[in-house]
């Protein structure tokens, strides 16, 4: 039989390739994006930052990039205030089909994005919607919903009910609970879920290629149509710029759990 110490040289060598197997292509296409060749090769002969260069300086870029932002942050908001109301909802209420209505909201996670994008274009071209950024936003947030209700779940369940009903006897209002009680002590878990929604939004692929037309094109469409007219460089630029956005969200919000967690529940404190 095996022992216990080669078993856990095995397990480790075989997480070590699971990362790296994960990693590599990652760093594949980051080094691609400053190839000084014509086309796209790896490795490459010589290296330049010609291919950012002219990822920024170009208008349809920069366009798709804009686009991409400002729908991303009204998915943001829009996913984040329903998903906290609907989460506050199914932690403190008493509802009587309470599984049945998270398993509702959860739907959008199993059913295949590809059918949503289909029912909302259908939905989009009868009302003339397609290419509204607004609207788009809020078809992002059908898909954004269910990681926000499960991270807010999770920090609504952590603020203690007692609180609320020691400030409902000392006067306060349901608002004024809501506002001074619930939402300080949920923030972090707030915007984690804000971040997560922006990323789900900016990485969006399916229900943009069928919603955003000509008007509205994001930035993972620009690359889907470039993909299909040429491979060039540029790609693995703004496909590194991406993985940089990721990296820097997920920063923040590791940030802000280990502040939450040395500094307790109150922000601030």
């Amino acid at each position: 039989m095996m022992g216990p110490v080669l078993r856990a040289t095995l397990m480790k060598a075989v997480i070590v390739l699971l990362c790296f197997g994960m990693v590599a292509p990652i760093v594949i296409v980051a080094i691609a994006s400053f190839s000084g060749d014509g086309y796209l090769k790896f490795p490459p002969e010589s290296f330049s930052s010609q291919w950012y260069a002219r990822f920024l300086g170009d208008q349809r870029w920069r366009d798709a990039i804009l686009n991409s932002v400002v729908i991303g942050l009204m998915t943001s908001v829009f996913s984040t205030l329903l998903g906290f109301l609907a989460a506050y909802a199914l932690v403190r209420a008493e509802l009587p089909w309470r599984r049945a209505l998270m398993s509702l909201l959860l739907t959008p996670v199993i059913v295949p994005h590809v059918v949503t994008a289909v029912a909302m274009y259908f939905l989009s071209a009868r009302m003339g919607l397609v290419g509204v950024r607004p609207w788009i936003a809020v078809a992002h947030s059908v898909v954004a919903m269910p990681v926000v209700l499960i991270i807010l779940q999770s920090a609504l369940r952590t603020v203690d009910p007692a609180l609320e009903r020691a400030a409902m006897v000392f006067g306060c209002t349901r608002w004024g609970v809501f506002r001074r009680v619930v939402v300080p002590l949920a923030l972090p878990g707030v915007v984690s879920a804000a971040l997560f929604s922006f990323l789900t939004s900016f990485d969006e692929l399916v229900i943009s290629l069928f919603l955003a037309g000509v008007r509205a094109e994001t930035l993972p469409v620009r690359i889907w149509n470039s993909l299909l007219l040429e491979v060039e460089p540029t790609i693995a630029a703004v496909s590194t710029l991406l993985i940089l956005v990721t990296m820097l969200a997920l920063g923040a919000d590791a940030l802000l759990r280990r502040m939450r967690g040395e500094g307790g529940a109150l922000p601030g404190k």
